[in-house]
C-alpha cells in the first residue's frame, strides 16, 4: 500500500475516532487535562540511606508505583475486558474489548482501526506499533500497589518473565516507553523510562520486597 494511502487511512481513522469521542462526550479534552498527576520521580540515590534492604526495596517500588499506577499504565491494564482512556480512566469510547492477543475481539472493532504506529495528535488518538491491551492475568486496576507488586513477580501472571526479563521489559520496552510520549493532551508518566527502569532494577537488586496490603 502506498504511503499516500496509508496517510489517508490514518487521517480517516483518526477523524472517525475523534468524531466518536466528540459525540460521546464533548468536553473530553477539558476533562482529561483537568486531572492532576505526579510528574517527577526520585532517583535511586534518594533511597541509599535506607539501610534495611527490605525497607529500601519497598520504598523503591513505591516510587516506581507512581508510574505503574498512572493512567498511562492503568488504562491498558484494566480489570475488565474493556480498556479505559484519558487521565480520568473512563471506559473506552467507542466500545472495544480485549479479544485474543489484546488487539480487539474477532468481528468487533480492532485496536488498529484507530490506533496506528504513531500518535495522531490532530485527532488526539494515541498510537504505537505494539498497541494492545495487557492480558487479563496482568490486570492492575482496582488493586493495591502491594498486590500489583506481587503479581508482577509471579511468572504465572507476568508472561513468564524472570526478574532480569522483567527489569528489561520495564526499562526498554517500546510500548512501556510510550507512556512518557503519549501525545495529545495526555499527561505523561512521571519522570522518564530510564529513571523508572533504574528504580525497578534497584528494587530487584534489593530483594524485590513488596509493599504490604
Amino acid at each position: 500500500m502506498s504511503l499516500f494511502k496509508n496517510s489517508m487511512l490514518a487521517l480517516v481513522a483518526g477523524g472517525l475516532a475523534a468524531g466518536l469521542l466528540a459525540l460521546a462526550e464533548p468536553s473530553f479534552q477539558e476533562a482529561d487535562a483537568a486531572v492532576s498527576n505526579p510528574t517527577k520521580l526520585q532517583s535511586v540515590s534518594a533511597f541509599a540511606k535506607i539501610k534495611n534492604k527490605n525497607e529500601r526495596a519497598v520504598a523503591l517500588f513505591t516510587e516506581a508505583g507512581k508510574v505503574i499506577q498512572s493512567p498511562r499504565c492503568m488504562n491498558c491494564h484494566p480489570a475488565t475486558e474493556r480498556p479505559t482512556q484519558t487521565d480520568r480512566m473512563r471506559p473506552h469510547i467507542p466500545l472495544v474489548v480485549r479479544g485474543e492477543g489484546g488487539v480487539g475481539a474477532a468481528g468487533g472493532l480492532a485496536c488498529a482501526t484507530c490506533h496506528h504506529e504513531n500518535n495522531f495528535d490532530a485527532a488526539n488518538v494515541p498510537g504505537n506499533p505494539k498497541w494492545a491491551l495487557a492480558p487479563i492475568e496482568m490486570a492492575w486496576q482496582g488493586k493495591t500497589l502491594g498486590q500489583i507488586c506481587t503479581q508482577i513477580k509471579d511468572k504465572e501472571r507476568n508472561g513468564g518473565k524472570d526478574m532480569a526479563a522483567l527489569v528489561k521489559h520495564m526499562a526498554e520496552d517500546e510500548l512501556v516507553g510510550w507512556g512518557w510520549h503519549p501525545g495529545g493532551n495526555r499527561t505523561p508518566a512521571p519522570g522518564t523510562q530510564k529513571q523508572f527502569g533504574e528504580l525497578i532494577k534497584a528494587w530487584a537488586d534489593a530483594g524485590a520486597a513488596c509493599p504490604k496490603g
